[in-house]
């Protein structure tokens, strides 16, 4: 760019300089033919003036003095057009010495911004040079490299795939006698069971009712208690019982079963999130000691996966762990009456 820009400039140069060469010509030309033309005019009128006088020539009229002036003022006038057109021939001339000497100038810095150029180009080449040859290179590691992806790749493929298998130390189970929390796992949600809450409030409910002399089996419900409702069968019956020598009838009412659920589906919170952080554990299990607590888990079958990494986390809390598989479509059971059987925590 630099070079095309300094070429225009020395092009404009050289024409301006052709311009005023060839108005110089054409001043030259009019100076020498201006002066042959006064030259001519003078020599005649003095070789007239210096000739003898001839008596028989007639004396010059009127007419031909002022015809004389007339070619006097104008041969005086071509004298004075000759020194003006000398005068701008040498400022013309002093003006081309100085146009000349700039071009000089010009021409030595545009060769030197040729030659600065030319070694700039020459380093730019020598980069491309090396640019070039080092995305050679590149391009010859990038293929060895694919060359051993694809051979790790192979080598993968042929080998036995390995099975991870986590393992925890191997538990010794015991059955469960003291205080107890209860969480439920479906659908990879878990939620906490307020069993206590709901059991005292099927006390409750049962004192307020055990009172009728009604026998045969009954239902009632219980809740909601974090969403959670409880629903009990309770049995009465009329009996005859003896007190010494008396006999008196009395009417017994027990609960018999009970079970737990929800009100809606699904309930909890995502698996996920509770294993991502302690907060929500911690928070739920807050005022249970793991030395004096279990924690008892009803599982659905669609969380079995699930209830493995529960277990882990309670491990490392110190926890016993307790799991009790539901079946699908079933609430949880609680049996009152001492059919049922404890939880085995490991």
């Amino acid at each position: 760019m630099s070079r095309r820009r300094e070429g225009e400039i020395a092009v404009g140069h050289d024409a301006f300089l052709d311009i005023v060469a060839n108005l110089v010509g054409i001043l030259i030309i009019l100076v020498v033919v201006l002066g042959a033309q006064s030259h001519s005019v003078i020599s005649s009128a003095m070789t007239e003036s210096e000739a003898k006088v001839d008596p028989d020539l007639i004396p010059a009229s009127e007419g031909d003095l002022d015809e004389l002036a007339t070619m006097a003022v104008r041969a005086a006038s071509a004298q004075t057009d000759a020194k003006r057109l000398e005068k701008t021939i040498k400022s013309l001339d002093a003006k081309i010495a100085r146009q000349s000497e700039r071009r000089t100038v010009l021409l030595a810095l545009l060769k030197e911004a040729e030659d600065v150029l030319e070694q700039e180009q020459a380093s730019l080449d020598a980069d491309r040079r090396a640019i070039a040859k080092a995305e050679a290179e590149a391009e010859t590691l990038r293929r060895q490299l694919k060359e051993l992806d694809d051979t790790e790749q192979e080598l993968a493929s042929r080998r036995p795939q390995t099975i991870e298998i986590e393992n925890l130390p191997t538990p010794m189970a015991k059955t469960v006698f003291g205080k107890e929390v209860y969480f439920r796992l479906k659908g990879n949600r878990l939620s906490v069971i307020p069993f206590e809450e709901l059991a005292e409030e099927i006390g409750r409910d049962f004192r307020r009712t055990s009172g009728s002399s009604r026998e045969g089996v009954s239902d009632s419900a219980v809740g909601p208690v974090r969403g959670f409702v409880a629903r009990y069968v309770m049995n009465r019956s009329n009996e005859l019982v003896t007190d010494g020598n008396k006999v008196a009838r009395m009417t017994r009412a027990r609960v018999m079963v009970a079970s737990f659920e929800p009100l809606r589906e699904p309930h909890g919170d995502p698996i996920d999130q509770v294993l991502a952080s302690d907060n929500w554990l911690d928070i739920e299990l807050a005022g249970h000691s793991p030395e004096t607590s279990t924690i008892t888990v009803a599982v659905y079958p669609d969380s079995y996966g699930a209830f493995r990494k529960l277990r882990e986390k309670f491990y490392a809390k110190g926890y016993a762990t307790a799991a009790r598989p539901i079946k699908d479509g079933n609430p949880i059971y609680v049996n009152f009456s001492g059919g049922g059987s404890r939880s085995a925590a490991q």
